[in-house]
């Protein structure tokens, strides 16, 4: 049964919860000022169309008659290097002929959580008013929202630039009933899994499909979702430091707030302050070294640059969630509020590149960057962790009987294997432009590559600190003081209760899963 937090208006602005919240049914509304606005939008196209308004920003005649009709983009022409051709003219075909040439994706599908999250966001552009679609693509996109329906989407074809036209092709397809879709995570022919899911094939003219595909959905929701897994795993890190620093009875001053003010970067002087709330209380030992190595001394100028870094990501995210990523835009000029509001401006259709994901390009990649320093200072406090040089005498791997028992042994080494795969999957892919399109896309952003990689990225990192709070949890076990500050006391009360203790040998990759989801889903003491 839905509840009120179930429920999602397109009038709201979305951010990445709610994204996340898309994965499973819930309710998507549609006012009365969202219908008359795509309504609006809807009647414009139609009067651009037939000859009632002005043409601004089209280029170039129709190949067929040569004369100067309103020029619609996709419309009535070709697609995108074929732009200088007429289109089909029956709405219907001009529909199939949008889709059908770009059934070319390959590889497995999309996570099913970014799928609908895309969606989502999709509708939400469309839902504004500036895409000329019908009110009835509105409708029933977000009536697919309240079942479990979701297109199976390929993972390759996208470069992120007149948006994700490939993926959201194969996505519009199944809502009509072609391709494969999933039902309660059972793939199925599309219109098999429609009418499990009481859902009717969505019914679209060429502006329609056009729409659906000219947007970089895909790319945001990917980057909006990998930077949610990666602010979780960021304040996680920052819990978990102090955890170790308490444990292994560490003196607090390198997060002294003089010292941290002194950086002159205000993500240290955040995480720092974040940090000495954590270890309030907190009494050293006075038998560690003066001066700890980089991964517990540096950690919050190391967290507080990734803190800096990742509001640059929440103003980019922020702003593709609540933009409209599409071409080409209608506006109707003086109706209503806006800028143009009593000017005597005419309505007009603009072509332009509000498709183009550079944007969510630069910032996935930034979180690839971030990812990849944060999963090695898990790495190398874990390393720390288990080795009897330097984790104040614990025995090594934190085996209870070294030799008889392994500890974290293959942990360790997991933890190594992934370290390896983040940094390997790092590489920018923004600055990977490659012409195509017959040079019609002559630069492109590679957004989508750069999404989807640092959303693999985040799930990775995830694991990382479920490592790191296993070894945590081990190290209280054979001989790690209790914590002094009571917060670190009660984030190892929750482990203890999440995970057992390691005394003889066993498989813990389950444990590292579920260490894991304790971090990012629980509000840490």
């Amino acid at each position: 049964m839905l509840t009120t937090m179930d429920t999602v208006s397109l009038t709201a602005p979305l951010d990445s919860a709610v994204l996340r919240r898309a994965a499973t049914p819930l309710t998507v509304t549609v006012d009365d000022g969202t219908r008359a606005r795509v309504d609006r939008s809807r009647q414009l196209f139609h009067d651009l169309l037939h000859g009632g308004g002005e043409g601004g920003g089209s280029n170039g005649d129709r190949a067929a008659g040569g004369g100067r009709e309103s020029r619609i983009y996709g419309a009535t022409t070709g697609f995108g290097a074929l732009v200088g051709y007429a289109g089909r003219a029956d709405e219907a075909d001009q529909c199939d002929n949008t889709l059908a040439h770009l059934g070319a994706g390959q590889g497995p599908d999309l996570p099913l959580e970014i799928t609908r999250a895309a969606l989502l966001l999709r509708t939400r552009s469309l839902a504004q008013g500036l895409s000329g679609v019908s009110a009835e693509v509105v409708e029933r996109l977000t009536a697919m929202f309240a079942t479990t329906f979701t297109p199976a989407v390929p993972r390759y074809g996208s470069v992120g630039a007149s948006g994700d036209l490939i993926p959201l092709a194969y996505a519009t397809q199944a809502l009509r009933g072609r391709g494969h879709a999933y039902v309660d995570d059972r793939r199925l022919p599309a219109a098999e899994a429609l009418t499990a899911a009481g859902l009717r094939p969505l019914v679209l003219d060429g502006r329609d499909a056009l729409a659906l595909v000219n947007g970089t959905s895909v790319t945001s929701a990917a980057t909006a979702l990998a930077h949610d897994t990666l602010r979780a795993a960021h304040r996680a890190l920052a819990g978990l430091t102090c955890l170790l620093a308490d444990l292994l009875g560490c003196d607090p001053g390198f997060l002294d707030e003089d010292l941290l003010r002194a950086y002159g970067h205000p993500g240290a002087a955040h995480v720092g302050a974040r940090m000495r709330h954590t270890l309030t209380g907190v009494t050293p030992s006075g038998t560690r070294p003066l001066q700890e190595p980089y991964s517990i001394r540096c950690a919050p100028q190391l967290l507080g640059a990734a803190e800096d870094a990742l509001r640059y990501v929440d103003g980019v995210v922020a702003a593709d969630l609540g933009g409209v990523s599409d071409n080409p835009l209608f506006f109707p000029g003086d109706v209503g509020a806006g800028e143009n509001a009593g000017t005597g401006a005419a309505a007009k259709v603009v072509h332009g590149g509000n498709f183009f994901g550079q944007p969510a390009a630069f910032a996935a990649d930034l979180l690839a960057c971030v990812t990849a320093q944060l999963g090695n200072l898990a790495e190398r406090q874990l390393d720390l962790l288990v080795d009897p040089a330097r984790n104040g005498g614990l025995p090594p791997m934190l085996a209870t009987t070294p030799g008889q028992q392994h500890g974290l042994q293959g942990v360790q080494l997991a933890t190594t294997a992934l370290v390896a795969e983040i940094r390997r999957a790092a590489a920018p892919a923004g600055m990977q432009s490659l012409p195509t399109n017959l040079h019609n896309q002559d630069v492109v952003p590679f957004g989508t590559q750069a999404a989807l990689r640092s959303y693999d990225m985040a799930e990775l990192l995830r694991l990382l600190c479920g490592s790191l709070a296993l070894g945590l949890r081990q190290a209280a076990h054979v001989g790690a003081r209790r914590p002094t500050a009571p917060r670190c006391g009660g984030l190892l009360d929750l482990l203890v209760e999440t995970v057992p203790a390691v005394e003889r040998d066993r498989p813990l990759d389950a444990d590292v899963r579920a260490a894991a989801r304790l971090l990012v889903t629980t509000d840490l003491p």
